[in-house]
């Protein structure tokens, strides 16, 4: 039991006894008002209409002293009683509302956990794959294409980086923007600056290891030199 629902239940148990007074006190209150009115005889020996006559001749005088007789001093008690029954009644309510809000602030916080575990699950065996990337990458820089020789073997290559590309792109992989971009902090990887009249400072001029995200998060920097502006 977590503590909001711990608070509710003290709450509610500091309700009883405080319901179970005003009950009990309105009862006895209630139970006197009709002894005494039941006590209330016709006296022996004079008509209803004679009472009714005197009662209505002594209503003035009678009336103020029965006034301050009313005055139960019981009524004071039974006033704080629900003003405290009141008052735990509001905390109570307050304690179940924050408990909701705390539940549904759980619930949402447990949903994007597990959307985040969805979307980057293959994180690490993507990592594991860019290594392979990298290299059928530079096989195909470094392959000799002026020499016919090679044609097949340079062909079988790129058909193969291709694919892998693809496939790894269905999966939310996508390559980060090279050249003639502005350098970005969360995308890029300043090795060094060269002077450049073709590309603006500030710009990736080059670049020497290729950067991927999944699901637009970063999960490799690219490797880039930065153009400057010549002195």
């Amino acid at each position: 039991m977590n503590d909001d629902n711990l608070s509710c239940s003290l709450e509610s148990r500091k309700l009883i006894p405080i319901i179970s007074e005003v009950s009990e006190m309105n009862a006895k209150k209630n139970a006197e008002k009709f002894m005494s009115s039941k006590e209330q005889k016709t006296p022996e020996g004079q008509a209803p209409e004679e009472i009714i006559t005197e009662q209505h001749d002594d209503v003035e005088a009678v009336e103020p002293e029965v006034s301050a007789e009313q005055v139960d001093p019981r009524d004071e008690k039974i006033a704080n009683l629900e003003a405290q029954l009141a008052e735990a009644q509001k905390r109570e309510r307050e304690v179940l509302l924050r408990a909701k809000a705390d539940e549904d602030n759980l619930r949402r916080r447990t949903e994007l956990d597990i959307e985040k575990a969805h979307k980057f699950a293959l994180e690490k065996f993507v990592n594991e794959l860019l290594p392979v990337i990298d290299s059928l990458d530079r096989a195909l820089e470094v392959a000799d294409k002026a020499n016919p020789e090679n044609a097949a073997m340079i062909e079988g290559i790129a058909l193969a980086l291709i694919s892998l590309l693809d496939e790894v792109r269905m999966f939310g992989v996508a390559v980060i923007p090279d050249t003639d971009v502005p350098l970005h902090p969360n995308g890029h990887q300043a090795i060094a600056l060269v002077e450049s009249e073709d590309v603006g400072a500030g710009k990736v001029l080059g670049v020497m290891q290729k950067g991927y995200t999944l699901n637009g998060r970063t999960i490799r920097a690219a490797m880039v030199t930065v153009a400057k502006a010549k002195a």
